[in-house]
């Protein structure tokens, strides 16, 4: 008896790494807004990242996890949602949270170590970064749950890195999905490094996708630098989960062009012909070949581009570094409901040593 093999995980893809096609593209791809809108968002956001690396080596920010070679992915993940729905992020997904509303300077206000940079309403239903690897993946969960109670046509999305498929959180937040029918979409950024440790001893499944398999979700790896594939398994999962289908996983092929943090230096286990290697395959320079090769798009276009991207990110650096400290009073005043009379004294002794003393 021959066992069935039931983890082959289909895998998308449209565009090759020159921007060239590889097969029939889609209708929708006859918009040249959407296109041209995709690109504008990936090299809008690969500025500010740029900038923000800026402020960081310059002392003028905190530590800051790069999204760069992985725009395409949050790009066209967030252009795809409704404004009602909900994103549950993770650290790399800068373009989304542009798309989504948020201004660049609230980005840097919470890499700057401010959590107004989290709160303001620009962030409507969305969730605010995450951090602690995996976790947002059970958020998501009860998020969808959420939803599927108050019968809203809603989707969750929640987005995290290959690192996090290898923590409980998301074998718990899948089962969750697969169990209960739930309204999600599981994208993973599978950018091939989690830290120092490198995709091929992460996990010993074949796909990161296959995970979802266990759980009875449709599962599906896609080429995470080809917006064009990446439009279509992500439009057919959100629309799956709209329409009372369930979840779906994504594993989105990437690169880590980048440190892992401003705190990282990756040229100490990572080699430089595997770095090189892959940004021959990054998804700005393959969208822009694109939109070359269909008259889309012209050097006049790119410079004026390029000069909207700076002005939109320079002034977006004044205002955050132009924005007033939060007071003392805020480390103690978002803590507790209600404050427990031990923490009032210390806050009434800050804010005296604040304000020179007086009381």
């Amino acid at each position: 008896m021959k066992a069935k093999d039931s983890c082959q995980i289909p895998f998308y893809q449209y565009l090759d790494e020159e921007g060239e096609v590889l097969q029939r593209l889609p209708e929708w791809t006859e918009d040249k807004d959407t296109l041209i809108n995709y690109y504008r968002s990936m090299v809008i956001a690969r500025a500010g990242d740029a900038k923000a690396i800026a402020l960081q080596r310059t002392g003028q920010m905190g530590t800051y996890p790069s999204c760069l070679g992985q725009e395409a992915i949050s790009t066209v993940s967030c252009s795809l949602m409704e404004k009602k729905d909900v994103l549950i992020p993770y650290y790399r997904d800068l373009p989304g949270l542009m798309i989504r509303g948020v201004p660049l300077s609230d980005v840097m206000l919470y890499w700057g170590g401010d959590e107004r940079g989290s709160s303001s309403p620009a962030w409507g239903h969305d969730f605010p970064n995450c951090v602690p690897i995996a976790t947002q993946a059970g958020h998501a969960a009860g998020v969808a749950t959420a939803i599927k109670i108050r019968h809203e046509p809603q989707v969750a999305v929640v987005s995290l890195g290959d690192g996090a498929t290898s923590k409980g959180d998301f074998t718990e937040a899948l089962n969750l999905a697969g169990t209960w029918q739930l309204p999600m979409v599981f994208i993973i950024n599978n950018n091939q490094w989690a830290i120092s440790v490198p995709r091929k001893i992460q996990s010993g499944a074949p796909t990161l996708a296959q995970k979802g398999i266990s759980a009875g979700l449709p599962s599906v790896q896609v080429d995470g630098n080809d917006v064009v594939a990446l439009h279509e398994v992500i439009s057919e999962a959100m629309q799956r989960a709209r329409n009372g289908k369930g979840a779906t996983v994504i594993e989105a092929i990437s690169y880590r062009l980048s440190d892992h943090t401003t705190a990282d230096d990756a040229s100490r286990y990572r080699n430089s012909e595997e770095l090189q290697d892959a940004w021959n395959k990054e998804p700005v320079k393959r969208l822009r070949n694109f939109l070359y090769h269909r008259g889309l798009w012209n050097e006049q276009k790119e410079q004026q581009l390029k000069k909207e991207a700076a002005a939109l990110v320079e002034k977006e650096v004044k205002t955050y570094l132009e924005t007033p400290l939060p007071p003392i009073s805020d480390l103690f005043d978002h803590t507790y409901a209600n404050m427990p009379p031990q923490l009032e004294k210390q806050k009434q002794e800050a804010m005296a040593k604040a304000n020179g003393g007086k009381h």
